[in-house]
């Protein structure tokens, strides 16, 4: 094609260029004579500026069911905190602010840890490109997530609320240390649940998100330990409240071009920012573009804050696919984390029986 344009306009070059010698070796007369037939020229239009076309008008992609089309892969990847930080006294942050605070936050994350200090003994997250700034922002100029209360904090904790966060701390104490028993150790290092029940917080690593849709299902598979949730839309009504479970019972219905999903029937150990089991989570999708979704979300839990709170960030497209999230350090691992300690506290035991010996001597 680029070989066809340029042996045109050479053409039509060289056949300009042979009637200007021509015109040039004409006698002066004829030029003359021919200069006066021409008719008058033609005043020039006026110039008009033309505008750039207008962009394409995003259209919402809908299912075959006619409903709005949410599936992909999406992240909510940010540095932005649940609550809003002391001494930030404003909503939104300008853009330069953001780039701040997120380029803060991605070189605390690349400080390494002081070699032969028990810290150091892990993987290196930047190395493995586990650091949040490896993977796609989804820019959200908020201070906090939390939109509702105002102020950006979470509501005052109830007196049952307060009783029962002291209750568990009391009966975790009385385990014994973290490395006493395997069941002090906390269930995401060993691998039993890592927050894959709503709201949808950004985890540390792995914030990718697919959903899947399917006639009256909307599916989420979440990255971090490969949780998913099967969310009916057919109004089925929700399970038993003896019926309870990590991820909770999610129903879902649209309300206009928003999907709308209601999880109750959580169980007492996920406990989310010291929720009761009575927590409600009810949480709103909205494509905003082909890039975006808005998240928003409410927690009502009257047994722990003296009101609901409501919650609010953006999902981003990302790349695919997911590769499950297998976990096997917590898998393996736990054999010679509680190893190890026990040998730490056969080697304190040996110190404190020779510093007693020594004392006895003296």
């Amino acid at each position: 094609m680029h070989s066809r344009v340029l042996t045109t306009s050479v053409g039509i070059t060289a056949l300009a260029a042979a009637l200007a010698v021509v015109l040039a070796q004409a006698p002066a007369g004829a030029q003359a004579a021919n200069a006066a037939a021409k008719p008058a020229a033609a005043k020039p239009a006026p110039a008009t500026t033309q505008s750039a076309p207008a962009a394409k008008k995003w259209t919402l992609p809908r299912t075959p069911e006619g409903v709005p089309d949410l599936q992909g892969y999406w992240t909510n990847n940010s540095y932005t905190p649940l609550e809003r930080p002391d001494g930030v006294n404003k909503e939104f942050y300008t853009l330069p602010e953001l780039r701040a605070v997120e380029k803060k936050n991605a070189e605390r994350e690349e400080e390494q840890t002081t070699p032969g200090t028990i810290a150091d003994v892990h993987y290196d997250f930047t190395q493995f490109g586990l650091d949040r700034s490896q993977t796609r922002m989804a820019d959200n100029l908020r201070t906090s997530v939390i939109t509702n209360p105002e102020n950006g904090k979470l509501p005052p904790v109830t007196p049952e609320g307060k009783k029962r966060a002291a209750d568990r701390a009391e009966a975790r104490k009385k385990q014994g240390a973290q490395y006493d028993q395997v069941q002090n150790i906390p269930i995401g290092s060993r691998c039993v649940y890592m927050n894959g029940a709503p709201p949808m917080m950004p985890p540390a690593y792995n914030p990718a998100y697919q959903i899947i849709q399917s006639p009256g299902y909307v599916t989420i598979l979440t990255e971090m330990l490969h949780e998913t949730r099967v969310v009916p839309t057919d109004g089925r009504p929700h399970a038993p409240a003896t019926v309870r479970s990590w991820l909770g019972d999610s129903k879902g219905h649209w309300e206009g071009d928003t999907l709308v999903i209601e999880t109750t029937n959580f169980n007492d150990k996920s406990a989310f920012r010291g929720a009761s089991e009575n927590m409600k989570v009810t949480e709103r999708f909205t494509r905003t573009s082909d890039d975006a979704i808005r998240y928003e979300f409410t927690v009502d839990d009257p047994s722990t804050w003296e009101r609901a709170w409501t919650g609010e960030m953006p999902f981003v497209k990302i790349n695919g696919p997911i590769f499950e999230h297998a976990c096997n350090e917590g898998n393996y691992g736990i054999l010679n984390t509680l190893a190890g300690a026990r040998k730490e506290d056969k080697r304190a035991a040996e110190e404190a029986a020779r510093r007693q010996a020594r004392s006895e001597e003296q």
